[in-house]
């Protein structure tokens, strides 16, 4: 779990979610290694929840979607000392945000807050999307067999 200097106490939901749930809390620094782990994992952005009160309802559905997917997904909390540098390198725009990846490369992201049903069916479609390397992977492959234009 990431140790952040002089940080400020987190919201008691996403405590929880540490405690209860034993999700670790990752950083800029060891981001990288919970995601060598493989697979699918999700990533909770919450920025400050009393600015951003949805991050507390996403502490909340978190928890509910691992058990409607159970074993679909690895979970870990973003160090708030961390989110912004993150935020850029995942590239998501709004907050809270749960930004899933699989095998260490992005997948899309859920942000705000959404009922349950639509929320449910972001992740399953999620789990099942290509990662945005392998779409810009296949995006040059097709232009590379396009080859150049003849001219008329």
């Amino acid at each position: 779990m990431a140790e952040t200097p002089g940080a400020t106490l987190r919201h008691p939901l996403i405590e929880r979610l540490c405690r209860d749930f034993e999700l670790p809390e990752v950083d800029s620094a060891d981001v990288d290694a919970f995601l060598a782990e493989g697979g699918h994992a999700v990533l909770f952005f919450t920025e400050d929840p009393l600015k951003y009160p949805e991050s507390s309802d996403v502490a909340v559905i978190l928890p509910e979607l691992m058990r409607a997917l159970p074993g679909r997904f690895r979970a870990a909390v973003v160090a708030r000392a961390s989110e912004r540098e993150l935020q850029k390198r995942f590239g998501f725009a709004r907050w809270p945000a749960l930004v899933f990846t699989r095998d260490g490369d992005t997948v899309g992201a859920i942000t705000g807050i959404h009922d349950w049903d639509e929320f449910l069916e972001k992740a399953r479609s999620l789990l099942e999307s290509p990662t945005r390397r392998e779409i810009a992977a296949a995006a040059a492959r097709d232009n590379a067999q396009a080859g150049p234009q003849e001219q008329a």
